[in-house]
């Protein structure tokens, strides 16, 4: 690798998954299944959502935006993985690094804050339906996702920023793609003040966004243990079904691969959670939001009747 002093490094070479040619072959026709099937599930719930006048709702809004963050994030790691598969320069640029964590960690924050927007749509609906028209207004459903996607990339640009400012005396990055912690680990500076950044930002907001949507969901909860009947109950939950199914997959992976401790499978662990969080989920969350979703299948139905 071109470096100057030690400490100048041009490329990062990732290592991958570290298996046999016979299993990346398998993986690089799997990944690519879930890659094409997640880029045409989320781009068909954007499309859908814009031909459907149906689904011109707040809740919709905010799904259409979640499809956006899901694409983006995915497609900013999986077609280097994909790539990497096939070839045997596994190498990536010092600005290609910069870029791929940049944009991931951009739109990963960003859905973080735009579950927790649906959160608090959900609460408005069922607390205070007679005022959800004016609190959730067009202009106020703008305003809360130009705030998810602002909040997104100023905490990605700076964990960005103060990562690649480092000095790096190795460049085998341990990982498919650039992310923090592996890139943080091949410095040879002090790296103390990274350490305490990723503490304080993803401590703060994952304690800030899952505080949000416990809460929601507590008072959504109260409200429903009020009503009489019990049509009404099911109604209501299940109006709620999909997203507390997306948040808890996409928190749990979170959970699993922060808060599990250090052992002689941790980066293993956190290979396979990586997988999971960066490149499952954005396909299952087209899934969660169809399969259940009443609105979802009618819309489905006459754009297929419109198209028959």
């Amino acid at each position: 690798m071109p470096q100057k002093n030690g400490t100048e490094v041009t490329e990062f070479h990732l290592l991958g998954f570290g298996v046999q040619h016979e299993i990346q072959c398998v993986l690089f026709v799997v990944f690519l299944v879930v890659y094409m099937a997640s880029v045409a599930g989320n781009g068909g719930m954007i499309l859908l959502i814009n031909a459907d006048p149906r689904l011109q709702t707040p809740m919709y809004f905010f799904l259409q935006h979640l499809a956006l963050a899901d694409v983006c994030y995915t497609s900013a790691i999986t077609p280097k993985m994909l790539q990497n598969f096939v070839v045997e320069n596994k190498s990536i640029s010092f600005g290609g690094c910069v870029v791929q964590l940049l944009v991931y960690a951009t739109f990963a924050m960003t859905e973080c804050f735009l579950l927790t927007v649906m959160a608090v749509d959900r609460y408005v609906a069922i607390c205070k339906p007679l005022r959800y028209p004016i609190i959730m207004s067009r202009a106020v459903c703008i305003q809360l996702v130009a705030g998810s996607y602002l909040s997104g990339s100023v905490t990605a640009f700076i964990q960005t920023g103060f990562t690649f400012s480092l000095s790096f005396c190795k460049s085998s990055i341990n990982h498919f793609f650039c992310d923090i912690p592996p890139v943080v680990s091949l410095s040879c500076s002090n790296t103390d003040l990274n350490i305490l950044l990723i503490l304080v930002f993803g401590g703060f907001n994952l304690t800030f966004t899952v505080l949000v949507i416990f809460l929601s969901y507590m008072c959504i909860m109260a409200a429903t243990l009020k009503m009489s009947s019990t049509s009404g109950r099911k109604k209501t939950l299940s109006t709620c079904a999909s997203h507390l199914t997306a948040v808890t997959v996409f928190y749990g992976t979170l959970c699993f691969m922060y808060l599990q401790p250090h052992s002689d499978r941790f980066q293993e662990n956190m290979q396979v959670a990586s997988v999971f969080y960066g490149i499952v989920i954005p396909m299952l969350n087209p899934l969660i939001y169809s399969l259940r979703n009443k609105d979802v299948k009618e819309a489905v139905k006459v754009i297929k009747g419109a198209w028959g």
